[in-house]
């Protein structure tokens, strides 16, 4: 299993060290243009709320996640069949609808 894990491991790290340079150089561009402190402080509260808002929906996913597993392990199934699979992505659409309606309130 390693053998699989490691290049996608490796994969991942190589996008997301892209995309920090990529926005790094962005946001440095754009300081050096100058007169676009109003729109950097814009970017920066959308930036706060967006990672708030994804801190929300993937811990309100996965505790439903987790009650799914656990309604799964209290039901005695042991083995992955349509039943399983339909509790595991019920409990993750549930968290995607409770995450929505949640975020529009905060809105």
């Amino acid at each position: 299993m390693p053998e699989i894990l490691v290049p996608i491991s490796l994969f991942v790290c190589i996008v997301f060290a892209i995309k920090i340079v990529v926005e790094a150089r962005f946001r440095s561009k754009l300081l050096q243009t100058g007169g676009a402190e109003e729109l950097l402080r814009s970017m920066a509260r959308d930036e706060d709320i967006r990672r708030r808002h994804g801190a929300l929906r993937w811990g309100i996913v996965m505790v439903l996640l987790a009650i799914g597993f656990g309604i799964i392990e209290s039901a005695g199934w042991r083995d992955a069949n349509p039943g399983t699979v339909a509790v595991l992505l019920g409990a993750i659409g549930i968290g995607n609808l409770a995450y929505y309606f949640i975020s529009r309130k905060l809105d």
